[in-house]
C-alpha cells in the first residue's frame, strides 16, 4: 500500500550564511547552464535540425523528425534520474551532479562539432540521436542534484525560496539560449547560420565543465544527506534497501501523482518555447528572429515570478498556490492559441505571457513540493522519478504532438484541448496529493 512518506529536515540554525548563499548560487548556476544546454537543441530543431540532419520530401515531416529527435532526450531522463537517484541517495548529492554536468557539456559540444547528413550520411542522424539521448541522461541526473543542494541547505521556513533558485534556471536558460541565437542569426546571413551559425551556442556549452570542476572543489554535501549518513550504522548501511526498490515498492503512488501534477506544466513550456516557435514561422510566416525575442522577454518575467510564488508557498502552503497555477493555465488554454492565431507579435507576447505567469505559479513550489514528499534515504530518487515521469509524458511528447494535432485538425484549438486535458490530469493529482498530506 503506497503511503506519502513525511520529510524530517534538519534543523540548520548552525550552517553560515555564506555557506548557504555559494552552495544555493553553486545550484542555480548549475541548473542555468544544464538547461542552456538542453533548450539550445529544442530551439535548432525548431529552425534548423530538420533540414540539415533529416532531409525528407517536406518541411513538415523534417520538423517532426527533428522533433522526434527532441522527445528521445525526454525518453533518457528517467534513466539518468533512476540511475543517479539510487547513487545519489546512497553515495550524496555533490557527485552526481558533477557527473550530470559533464556528461551535458560533452554531449552539447558533440552536437555542435557534429557533421551533417550531406557529410557522413545516415551516421549524422543516428549520432545525432545518440548525443541527444546523453543530454537526457545528464539533466534527469541533474535536476534532483541540484534542487537537494538547495533545499536540503535551506533555513528553517525557507524551503520554498532556496529551491526556486533552482528552478529559475529554466528561466535562465531559455534567455540565455535565445539571446546566444538571436546573436548568431543577427551577425550571420540565412546560409552561414545554416551552415555553421547555428553551431555557436552549442559550443558554448563546453563552458559547463568548468562549473563541474568548481563544485567538485568547492561545495560541500548537504548537511541533511550527512545526518541520514551519521545515523545509520555500518551494518545497517551494509543492509540499507535500494532506494529504488523502496520507492517503487513503497511509494509508487506518490511518484505518480507528482508525475501527473506537473506533466501539464512542462508540456505547456515546451509548447511555448519550442512548438510555438516552429507553428508562428512555418505556418504563421512570423519572423523568427521576432518571435525569438517574445520568448526571450516573457521568460525574462519568470525571473520574477518564479521565486515571488515559491515565497508566497512558503507562507500560505505549496499545495495552494500549486492549484492557483494549473487551475490557471487550464483557463488561458484557448484563448492562448486564439491570440497567437491573430498573427499578431503583440498578441502573441500577451498570450505567451499570461501563460508564463500561471506556469510560474505552479514552478515556484514545484521543487520544494517535491523534496517535502519522500524522505532523505530515498528523496533524490522519488522527487526525480515525479519530475521525469512528467518531463516524459508532458514535455518530451508535447512539441511532436502538436505538430501532428495541428496537421490532423487544421486548428490550433486541439492543442489548446491537449493543454485542457493535462490540466484535469494535473488538478485530480494535486486533490490526491493534498487529500494524502492531510491523513498524515
Amino acid at each position: 500500500m503506497d503511503t506519502a512518506p513525511t520529510a524530517h529536515p534538519l534543523p540548520s540554525t548552525a550552517l553560515p550564511t555564506a555557506n548557504r548563499r555559494r552552495v544555493a548560487t553553486a545550484a542555480a548556476l548549475a541548473s542555468a547552464v544544464e538547461w542552456y544546454d538542453y533548450f539550445v537543441f529544442g530551439i535548432a530543431a525548431a529552425l534548423v535540425l530538420g533540414d540539415l540532419y533529416f532531409p525528407a520530401g517536406s518541411s513538415t515531416a523534417g520538423v517532426l523528425a527533428a522533433f522526434a529527435t527532441f522527445a528521445v532526450g525526454f525518453l533518457a531522463r528517467p534513466i539518468g534520474g533512476i540511475v543517479a537517484g539510487h547513487l545519489g541517495d546512497k553515495r550524496g548529492r555533490k557527485p552526481m551532479l558533477v557527473l550530470a554536468l559533464t556528461l551535458m557539456g560533452l554531449a552539447t559540444t558533440g552536437i555542435g562539432l557534429l557533421p551533417t547528413y550531406d557529410t557522413i550520411g545516415v551516421a549524422a542522424p543516428i549520432l545525432l540521436v545518440a548525443l541527444r539521448v546523453v543530454q537526457g541522461i545528464a539533466v534527469g541526473a541533474q535536476w534532483g542534484g541540484a534542487m537537494l543542494l538547495a533545499t536540503e541547505y535551506a533555513p528553517e521556513g525557507k524551503r520554498g525560496v532556496y529551491g526556486s533558485v533552482v528552478q529559475l534556471g529554466v528561466p535562465i536558460g531559455v534567455v540565455t539560449a535565445n539571446t546566444v541565437f538571436l546573436l548568431a542569426g543577427a551577425f550571420t546571413t540565412d546560409s552561414e547560420f545554416a551552415a555553421w551559425g547555428w553551431r555557436v551556442p552549442f559550443l558554448i556549452g563546453l563552458f559547463v565543465l568548468v562549473l563541474a570542476w568548481y563544485i567538485h572543489t568547492k561545495v560541500e554535501e548537504t548537511p541533511e544527506f550527512r545526518e541520514a549518513e551519521r545515523q545509520l550504522t555500518e551494518k545497517e548501511k551494509a543492509e540499507q534497501s535500494s532506494p529504488l526498490r523502496t520507492i517503487l515498492r513503497d511509494h509508487l503512488g506518490t511518484v505518480l501523482l507528482a508525475g501527473g501534477s506537473f506533466a501539464v506544466n512542462t508540456a505547456t513550456f515546451y509548447i511555448l518555447i519550442t512548438g510555438v516557435l516552429d507553428y508562428t514561422t512555418r505556418e504563421l510566416d512570423m519572423k523568427r528572429s521576432a518571435v525569438l525575442t517574445v520568448s526571450l522577454c516573457v521568460s525574462l518575467t519568470q525571473l520574477v515570478l518564479i521565486p515571488a510564488a515559491a515565497a508566497l508557498s512558503d507562507r500560505v502552503g505549496r499545495i495552494k498556490i500549486y492549484t492557483l497555477g494549473a487551475v490557471g493555465i487550464a483557463l488561458w488554454a484557448i484563448p492562448l492559441f486564439l491570440l497567437i492565431d491573430t498573427g499578431s507579435l503583440l498578441w502573441l507576447a500577451v498570450g505567451t505571457f499570461v501563460a508564463s505567469c500561471f506556469l510560474s505559479i505552479m514552478y515556484g513550489p514545484q521543487a520544494a513540493l517535491f523534496a517535502e514528499l519522500f524522505t532523505p534515504e530515498m528523496r533524490y530518487t522519488g522527487a526525480s522519478l515525479g519530475y521525469q515521469i512528467a518531463a516524459v509524458f508532458g514535455g518530451g511528447l508535447a512539441p511532436f504532438l502538436m505538430v501532428l494535432l495541428l496537421e490532423a485538425t487544421g486548428t490550433s484549438m486541439a492543442v489548446s484541448g491537449y493543454i485542457i486535458v493535462l490540466s484535469v490530469i494535473a488538478l485530480l493529482s494535486i486533490k490526491v496529493l493534498a487529500t494524502k498530506a492531510r491523513s498524515r
